[in-house]
């Protein structure tokens, strides 16, 4: 599924559907993104779905970092190189360049400081991949609108008073962060909640509308 070019300073949309028998839909779209026999790190790695993923058909040097003891427990139970610890803090011990990729799934809105963890993968990784889910889609907006409440969706499946998320973002306001930082958009994505992609070229404003989730692709300027 090859993406295709738009115009400047918009995004890359594509057309498809992604799907992981049993998994969440964004993972093989990341998993497109990352070239292969990489070296890759996965902040916030989970169970280690994406690290095996990545390994079998990538063929990529795949290890991840994970705050829960039971995360890690099922990445190594996997066979997986999976380590302990906290990326608000941890990223920070890890020298320049040291990965091709450093990759945050679904995680990015539940960080402390979300800032500063993409500074940090941009500085140890040579390309960053995040997938987040984009709390500007139309459903959640409506939600708030009509019902006057926070969204439970099934990519937000959690209610407000026990969800670990506590920075929620839209697509806009990753965009204005990447600017922000001075980073450059290689690639980017957005899926609805079947794992259909976007389908049309169109402004920001437009994902922020459609997209119940994205997967960005970043580098260093310069």
């Amino acid at each position: 599924m090859a993406l295709r070019e738009g115009r400047p300073g918009e995004p890359v949309l594509d057309e498809g559907v992604v799907r992981l028998q049993g998994g969440r839909v964004d993972l093989v779209v990341v998993a497109e993104m990352v070239a292969p026999g990489s070296r890759v790190l996965d902040v916030g790695s989970g169970d280690g779905e994406l690290l095996e993923l990545l390994a079998t058909t990538r063929g990529c040097d795949a290890r991840g970092i994970e705050l829960s003891r039971e995360g890690v427990n099922a990445g190594v139970a996997r066979g997986l190189a999976v380590v302990q610890g906290d990326a608000d803090v941890d990223l920070a011990h890890y020298p320049d360049d040291a990965f091709d990729y450093v990759i945050l799934s679904q995680t990015l809105q539940a960080t402390r400081r979300p800032r500063w963890v993409l500074e940090q993968m941009l500085r140890i990784g040579r390309r960053a991949v995040v997938s987040f889910p984009n709390f500007g889609h139309w459903r959640s907006r409506l939600d708030l609108m009509v019902n006057g409440r926070m969204p439970v969706t099934d990519n937000m499946p959690i209610s407000w008073y026990e969800t670990p998320n506590i920075h929620f973002c839209t697509i806009r306001d990753f965009v204005a962060l990447v600017e922000l930082l001075d980073a450059r958009i290689e690639k980017a994505v957005a899926l609805d909640s079947s794992g259909h992609r976007v389908r049309v070229n169109m402004p920001w404003w437009v994902w922020n509308l459609l997209g119940e989730q994205a997967v960005f692709l970043l580098t260093r300027k310069g």
